[in-house]
């Protein structure tokens, strides 16, 4: 019998307990819709996480203090952002901007929003990519004579005002009144700060976050770096070292009182974890396959079982051991990559439903995550079908004639 035949062989056995097989099939239908779904839900997590990284660009780079060296003391200062700011110690870096920040009450009227306060500078909004939907940004003289002004992030305008118009109107912070002078674009995501309140660096530091270094000067919270290009990233990473080395006299790396994290890091990591991520829900559900597996092997044996006089009158007539034993596991298959389809069509209409239903991220179908699926679905037919096809294989001819 060729493998056509066995294959015809295997389809009329399956038609003739459509019921039975389709039972059987349940475990595999399972376990690849869940594999298809969950790893697709982890590849949208991951693709809308590098994008959220990538729209602000990735030529940042953060410096913020290493608590662990300082224990908890502030390192960081505007002394550090001139430094930086000057060509010749970092010709890397084209902006540097300096923040600080913490979570306030918000007041407008009988509204209160607590959320993110951060004092930044001017350039803040251009190196971060963000853009005014209406009115204006901070400007340098806002800094200069420590205005009391406010610029609010999208979130931010609409839990205070809902359907006041906000730019003009006063919140208060700490008791303290600010004028709105304009609101951000919605940016959505993580990055793009639209539940925060931007109020001047100098403001920041003399009202609401009056820190100070060991050294006595002013502290800043963070600061961003943007390197001119992406090519240059790993330079300007060294130029920063050296001269905040330099700027808090330090000689030892192992006494840096500070961490720097580009963005190119952050994309690593991100992607490190979202990887795991999908391997750890690609794992879940391979489990489901395994048990579908497990059911393959147990309704393969009743088969045998069965069939123990068609198996006997087969060899009688002529056919080997090898044509037993692939007829069985070409059934096994068969049984297995049916139910692999339909998982598959079941695991893509899942993953639209939770694209339909779920705002921030689209789940990612790819082929590489049907082929796995498919192929860990034949893998399971043919794994648990061996031994299935190997019993039938060793049926003595004369002992299975004689099964009733």
């Amino acid at each position: 019998m060729n493998l056509y035949e066995s294959f015809l062989t295997a389809l009329d056995s399956l038609r003739a307990n459509k019921l039975r097989a389709l039972l059987t099939m349940l475990g595999v239908i399972i376990g690849v819709a869940a594999v298809i779904a969950l790893l697709s839900v982890g590849n949208g997590v991951n693709r809308f996480v590098t994008s959220e990284i990538q729209a602000i660009g990735t030529n940042l780079i953060s410096i913020s203090t290493d608590n662990d060296v300082t224990g908890g003391a502030p390192a960081l200062s505007m002394s550090d952002v001139e430094a930086l700011s000057d060509p010749l110690n970092a010709p890397a870096v084209a902006q540097v901007a300096a923040t600080i920040s913490g979570n306030r009450e918000v007041l407008y009227e009988g509204t209160t929003y607590r959320t993110s306060v951060s004092g930044v500078m001017a350039n803040h909004f251009e190196v971060n990519a963000l853009t005014p939907a209406f009115g204006d940004l901070l400007t340098p003289n806002d800094l200069d004579i420590q205005a009391r002004v406010a610029v609010l992030g999208w979130t931010a305008a609409d839990e205070l005002f809902e359907d006041t118009y906000p730019v003009g109107q006063e919140v208060r912070i700490n008791g303290v009144a600010y004028e709105v002078v304009g609101v951000l674009e919605e940016k959505g995501g993580f990055t793009g700060g639209d539940s925060t309140v931007f109020i001047p660096l100098t403001t920041a530091q003399t009202r609401l976050f009056p820190t100070r270094t060991r050294g006595g000067e002013r502290a800043v919270g963070n600061i961003i770096a943007q390197a001119t290009t992406e090519d240059v990233v790993d330079a300007a990473v060294e130029q920063i070292t050296l001269t905040l080395r330099e700027q808090h006299e330090i000689i030892y790396a192992a006494d840096d009182d500070f961490q720097i994290f580009s963005q190119t890091d952050l994309l690593e990591t991100f992607g490190a974890i979202t990887a795991s991520f999908t391997v750890f829900l690609g794992a879940i559900a391979g489990i489901s396959l395994l048990v579908g597996g497990i059911g393959i092997m147990n309704i393969m044996l009743v088969s045998v079982t069965e069939r123990t006089r068609e198996i006997g009158i087969r060899k009688a007539v002529g056919a080997l051991q090898r044509d037993i034993l692939i007829q069985f596991l070409i059934e096994s298959l068969v049984l297995s990559l049916l139910g692999g389809l339909l998982g598959i069509a079941l695991g893509i209409s899942i993953a639209m439903i939770v694209d339909r239903f779920q705002a921030d991220f689209s789940p990612v179908v790819d082929l590489p995550t049907i082929v796995l699926a498919t192929g860990f679905a034949g893998a399971v037919g043919l794994i648990f079908g061996i031994y299935p096809a190997w019993r039938a294989a060793r049926l003595r001819p004369i002992e299975a004639l004689r099964y009733e």
